[in-house]
């Protein structure tokens, strides 16, 4: 069951250690689930989760974020943009992790910002559902 997971839930994930996002991430770098992104949404990734306040909360530094997201780029499976949908949301960034769901035939998009992208997703065959749900609703 193949998931692309927005840049918040990575955050999460660096911030709280013990919640679902990093549970979910957990999954994906040991291989039991499947996760996707694009280069755009990766590189988003590492733009997001490298900033001050992210590292400072998750007690972390540059190179742990680095080393974090090495190990996930050997596992992720890669999406090749070939059709552009926007805008479709109000927000241009949540256009590209919804780019990539569409492109990629992720069956899930994992966020926090279920109502944004719901009708959107939706459209696509996409689910939206936050990282519990993900977790609660669906097994590995």
């Amino acid at each position: 069951m193949s998931m692309v997971l927005d840049t918040d839930v990575m955050v999460a994930a660096l911030r709280s250690p013990g919640g679902a996002s990093a549970e979910l991430l957990s999954q994906v770098l040991v291989g039991d689930r499947t996760a996707m992104a694009s280069v755009p949404l990766f590189v988003e990734y590492e733009s997001v989760m490298s900033r001050s306040e992210h590292l400072k909360a998750a007690g972390a530094v540059v190179a742990d974020v680095q080393n974090l997201l090495d190990v996930l780029a050997g596992v992720i499976e890669p999406v090749e943009i070939r059709y552009l949908w926007r805008p479709q949301l109000t927000d241009a960034d949540d256009d590209m992790v919804l780019e990539c769901a569409a492109n990629g035939n992720a069956r899930h998009l994992v966020t926090f910002n279920v109502a944004d992208f719901k009708g959107p997703a939706e459209r696509f065959g996409v689910r939206p559902l936050t990282p519990g749900q993900m977790l609660k609703e669906t097994k590995p």
